[in-house]
């Protein structure tokens, strides 16, 4: 329909204006007299409908040449709205990127000893036994087993446990092979983190071997303590979400909730050496 208006809608318009005039004409030529008024009424319902025609077949002419011109816009302002989403998702990206930088600056100032290695996270592996991470530096950037692998903002993501040339597995410290001392800040009460089998399908972590005495609540912000100079001190592994007391009642552990988001990370920090604080 729209392609018969757009190559036949002119014909049509000049043919119902050419009947509309032929009435008007016929109807003013002829005198007054009862056929012509008979004509006149009789004519005027189709003057109506074809006014009505025009009118339609007018409206139907613009749409017919107009729809292509509105569909070049349409298609005109997608483009420019997609654009603009892509802009705006290069600023936040930027935004993102900026305060991971700010992040990172402050960590090295506070911690002047940190020979950091950043890499990307390239694999995860999460399975009813395990919680691993794979990152795109190994050996030949200095990345050995053991090294402990942070955020930009000094939050642990777990310790390498396998080092290739220019991989690494990091195992993470969801994981029941993790064990780390650790210690509560507002306290100082000693601990040691390990890996729960159960905890790790919730994302949680388990701060085991505290004192019956320790006096933990909810909220505690737990740290790495440094003890035997294996890992260093002073990295954010969570908070004491609940403490429980072991069946013996000699010890307590905590639920930890960890601080890095281990299921967002993109890029992470290997220390590859540190200070040992006696």
């Amino acid at each position: 329909m729209k392609d018969f208006f757009r190559k036949n809608g002119l014909m049509v318009v000049i043919a119902a204006l050419l009947l509309t005039a032929a009435v008007s004409i016929a109807s003013a030529l002829m005198p007054v007299n009862p056929v012509t008024n008979l004509l006149g009424v009789l004519a005027t319902p189709f003057r109506a409908a074809s006014t009505a025609v025009t009118s339609w077949v007018q409206g139907v002419w613009r749409y017919a040449t107009e729809y292509d011109e509105l569909q070049n816009r349409v298609q005109e302002l997608e483009l420019q709205v997609a654009q603009m989403e892509e802009e705006n998702r290069e600023a936040v990206k930027a935004m993102e990127e900026n305060e991971r930088l700010r992040a990172l600056l402050e960590l090295r100032e506070k911690r002047r000893d940190f020979v950091f290695e950043s890499a990307t996270v390239t694999g995860r592996t999460s399975t009813s036994w395990s919680s691993t991470l794979t990152i795109s530096k190994g050996t030949a950037h200095g990345v050995e087993i053991g090294d402990c692998v942070i955020t930009e903002t000094g939050s642990l993501v777990g310790v390498v446990s396998e080092a290739g040339l220019n991989w690494s597995t990091v195992t993470t410290l969801l994981d029941p092979n993790i064990s780390v001392g650790a210690l509560i800040f507002r306290t100082g009460d000693d601990g040691i983190l390990e890996g729960d089998l159960t905890l790790m399908t919730e994302g949680k972590c388990r701060l085991a071997y505290l004192s019956a005495q320790a006096q933990l609540v909810s909220g505690d912000e737990v740290l790495t303590s440094g003890m035997g100079g294996k890992y260093p001190s002073g990295l954010v592994i969570g908070a004491v979400e609940q403490v429980h007391t072991t069946p013996s009642g000699v010890e307590q552990y905590a639920v930890l909730q960890p601080a890095a988001d281990l299921e967002r990370l993109s890029e992470v920090f290997v220390i590859k050496d540190f200070d040992i604080v006696e």
